[in-house]
């Protein structure tokens, strides 16, 4: 095996992004650390974009990108898609309204259109972000169940709140026995005690994760999980089918976080995959078509607990039907279900339908020149994903939960990502790849030469 050192990146990179390095001084007199979102800040200091136009985007320093991070695989068609301006102003145009306020058809139209897709989704409910969507559907199992604690599995995201707060790229010297992980505070401002709440799993472990669900199912609610963790380690078949089975037998609400994997693993998420039925699922990203947007549907009796036609509602201050709020689960949003997102998703979702194959198809066939071209350089190294989504893996070993990946060559992922960013290749250092329909040859072709360019120019010894 061939140990490579690159030169370092970053006067190449101080020397090319001098204007975001100025925006980006600027932007930390306004917002803490000089954004408004942690996810993205990378060190040194994030990249400011001005411009974004299919596969591509353009910095304010007018460096051009492909773009793979695709707003952490949101843009399923790639930036400013016509199909998207189309339907934004058609819906406007129709409607003569950008938001009623009130009930509206395309709310049912498009529900109609997630459950050819996802038939688990027997009712669902539409929010303003995955983040609320994942929120909701604990909420959901709470109030079926009774039962008050969640299981998450330890390197999972499932939003920026408290019960999920936990064990998401923890120090592996507090994370405890892989086979009954410790449950890791990731946040400062977390409620104390709020860790009782929280039972970490693992990943990918089947034996142990049925023995730690079996040891706590008085008490949970809900397990939640992304079938692919991250968006690209996926779960295995029998560690999946084994996770639903106890599930049903210990009475424990089952949730697909399919934000990242929806219309992505396949158009039917990874559920369709592995033919396995959650009782909830989330979706977001994809579905709104790059707009803020979630969705929680799954099961007609839990769903139902949310119906404001069983019992009082918050608002509800004639106490009208003799219950009180607390008995009927509160949802609302003055955006949820906004017509010109549930346009831009419909439309989305129709154009996935004849381009989702070849789209795939490239996504295989960069994966193949990607791992044939390091295979040539002799660096251990293969891509890890389902579907439209993968990940570039610096290792030999197999990589099947978090404490896999943590073992991996990060430091040599990084360092080539800021060359390749040096060299017009495009996504936060360390995160997946998220192929678009609007990805093809060009971009193909200017993937591979900016790695063979590195390789050529930037490496100082082997």
């Amino acid at each position: 095996m061939a140990i490579h050192h690159f030169s370092h990146p970053l006067p190449q990179f101080f020397n090319k992004t001098k204007e975001s390095y100025r925006i980006y001084c600027e932007s930390e007199k306004h917002m803490p650390g000089g954004v408004t979102a942690n996810i993205k800040h990378f060190s040194p200091y994030p990249i400011v974009m001005k411009h974004g136009s299919g596969p591509t985007l353009t910095d304010v320093d007018n460096n051009e990108y492909v773009d793979y991070l695709m707003s952490y695989g949101a843009l399923a068609l790639g930036h400013g898609h016509p199909r998207i301006q189309q339907a934004l102003q058609q819906q406007i145009l129709t409607d003569g309204t950008y938001l009623f306020g009130a009930p509206h058809e395309l709310e049912t139209t498009f529900a109609k259109k997630i459950k050819e897709y996802i038939p688990s989704m027997e009712l669902l409910r539409y929010t303003n972000s995955g983040t609320e969507a994942t929120l909701l559907a604990l909420r959901l199992a709470y109030a079926f169940t009774g039962k008050t604690k969640v299981a998450k599995f330890e390197g999972h995201y499932h939003g920026g709140y408290n019960e999920m707060l936990y064990s998401i790229n923890p120090d592996e010297k507090k994370a405890g026995p892989i086979e009954e992980p410790v449950t890791v505070p990731e946040s400062a401002g977390l409620l104390p005690g709020g860790d009782a709440n929280t039972i970490i799993l693992p990943f990918n472990h089947p034996e142990a994760c049925e023995r730690l669900l079996k040891k706590h199912s008085r008490e949970l609610a809900a397990v939640i999980i992304e079938p692919v963790q991250g968006g690209f380690i996926p779960a295995d078949q029998e560690f999946i089918t084994r996770l639903r089975k106890v599930t049903e037998e210990e009475g424990i609400v089952l949730i697909f976080d399919e934000v990242k994997t929806g219309f992505r693993s396949s158009l039917g998420g990874a559920q369709n995959v592995y033919q396995v039925t959650p009782d909830l699922t989330t979706l977001g990203k994809v579905v709104g078509g790059g707009f803020p947007f979630g969705i929680v549907g799954g099961k007609k009796e839990i769903m139902d607990v949310s119906s404001p036609k069983t019992g009082s509602d918050v608002f509800d201050t004639m106490q009208s039907k003799g219950s009180s709020a607390e008995e009927t689960l509160f949802h609302s949003g003055t955006y949820n279900g906004h017509p010109m997102i549930l346009g831009a998703g419909l439309a989305t979702i129709e154009l996935l339908e004849s381009e989702f194959r070849n789209t795939l198809t490239f996504a295989n066939e960069l994966r193949n020149e990607l791992e044939s071209f390091f295979k040539q350089k002799a660096v251990p190294m293969k891509t890890v994903g389902m579907g439209t989504i993968f990940n570039l893996v610096f290792t030999d070993q197999a990589v099947k939960n978090y404490r896999d990946m943590s073992k991996t060559n990060l430091f040599f992922r990084k360092e080539l990502d800021l060359h390749l960013i040096n060299e017009g290749i495009y996504t936060k250092p360390l995160n997946r790849y998220s192929i678009a329909t609007v990805h093809g040859d060009r971009e193909l072709k200017k993937t591979m030469d900016a790695l063979h360019y590195v390789f050529t120019n930037r490496l100082t010894g082997s």
